[in-house]
């Protein structure tokens, strides 16, 4: 059966309130038989985002999951987060895409807990050898060393300051920074430095930070943009399941504004038949709260997501799934995705062509910046060296 059939009597089922919770796990086991190792159910991994680990895509072998009907459903144990250390050679990561604003960022951590299903770096678990699913969220990597090795790289005599974006991969701020503080140790170099950087972030742990980012915005040298995908508790959810709710997302935007920290919000990603009735509710929310600038992008369904996606509605929003589907294919060309430069983002044809138009009318009626706060690369000085014990080479000039 096909997981659209499959999801329509699901759908068709609850509306008539003939199903109960045993043939909801049914159900969903029917769903997973095309995801690989599948949850029974979505309520059984409180807190998770995804609701399978299939293999990943570099694998040499393949899970498929299987029910022959022999095997009583049995309690699944909560999934812990496991943490290793990892020993980077760099830590600033550099990129050409035209179509993105910075072209070297910090990612302290690799995975990210707060669980995003949508998150278009969950794919690039595969290159570890572990799922795009429930690895991505519990299997988490620190980037030891973090604050040595960026004191090295800025301290090189080629090197030119740019502005770097800091969790532009994975959040910077997830659950675990609150016990590592490997972003703090890094924000403390930057700072050191008079390094400019950009802030992405859904976490309200950024306000533990105030004082080094009060600090750097007097000289023009931070900006956060705060994500806010929804101000539906209950969808948020079920969206990013560890990330802090929204009303905490508003505060820390009205908390970094307050204290003179240039701030903005980013309206991502707007999700066909999810979110997308919010882009205007989201922007009006925000800028009452101190945001100036803004942003969006389109969902996104690189590689991996392109299952877990079709996954995740049909155990959410089963009824919604063809509807869904159908509008995010019309904004990439009839696929799942199109990755081509400029397009990606925004997306392509009438429908993305109305949500820009939306987003658009309403930051302007609300006063949002069209241009954004440059950031200064001039006050630059290059940190001292980490000190490690080892006798320093004297200058030959």
């Amino acid at each position: 059966m096909s997981v659209q059939a499959s999801a329509a009597q699901f759908a068709a089922a609850q509306a008539s309130k003939l199903i109960d919770d045993s043939q909801r796990v049914a159900v969903a086991r029917q769903l997973g038989a095309r995801f690989g190792d599948r949850l029974t159910d979505a309520d059984l991994r409180r807190g998770r985002g995804a609701s399978s680990n299939p293999s990943g895509r570099f694998e040499a072998f393949q899970r498929e999951g299987f029910d022959d009907g022999w095997a009583e459903d049995e309690a699944i144990a909560p999934l812990k987060t496991e943490v290793t250390f990892e020993k980077p050679r760099t830590i600033i990561t550099r990129n050409d895409s035209p179509d993105i604003s910075f072209d070297q960022s910090i990612n302290p951590y690799r995975g990210c807990e707060h669980g995003c299903f949508y998150c278009y770096a969950r794919p690039t678990h595969a290159y570890q050898g572990l799922s795009a699913g429930l690895d991505f969220e519990s299997r988490l990597f620190v980037k030891e060393g973090a604050a040595a090795l960026l004191r090295r790289e800025l301290s090189q005599p080629k090197y030119r300051p740019r502005v770097i974006a800091l969790g532009a991969n994975t959040d910077a701020y997830q659950p675990i920074e609150r016990q590592y503080r490997v972003t703090r140790s890094v924000l403390e170099v930057l700072a050191e430095a008079r390094h400019p950087v950009g802030i992405v972030t859904k976490s309200n742990l950024i306000l533990r930070d105030l004082d080094l980012l009060t600090a750097m915005a007097a000289d023009r040298l931070v900006k956060v943009f705060v994500s806010v995908t929804t101000l539906d508790r209950a969808l948020a959810r079920r969206m990013e399941p560890r990330a802090p709710t929204p009303e905490r997302r508003l505060e820390a935007i009205e908390r970094l504004a307050a204290a003179g920290v240039p701030v903005g919000v980013m309206a991502a990603p707007v999700i066909p038949a999810v979110n997308d009735e919010e882009i205007e509710t989201i922007l009006t929310r925000a800028h009452a709260a101190g945001a100036r600038e803004a942003g969006y992008v389109v969902l996104r369904l690189p590689l991996e997501l392109r299952e877990s996606f079709r996954e995740w509605l049909a155990v959410n929003f089963p009824d919604r799934l063809q509807r869904a589907l159908s509008l995010t294919q019309s904004m990439h060309g009839g696929k799942d995705y199109e990755s081509q430069w400029g397009r990606r983002m925004a997306g392509s044809g009438p429908y993305a062509w109305m949500i820009g138009r939306r987003f658009e009318i309403a930051a302007k009626r609300l006063g949002y910046r069209e241009t954004p706060v440059a950031l200064r690369n001039d006050l630059f000085t290059p940190p001292a060296p980490a000190e490690t014990g080892a006798p320093r080479q004297l200058s030959l000039f």
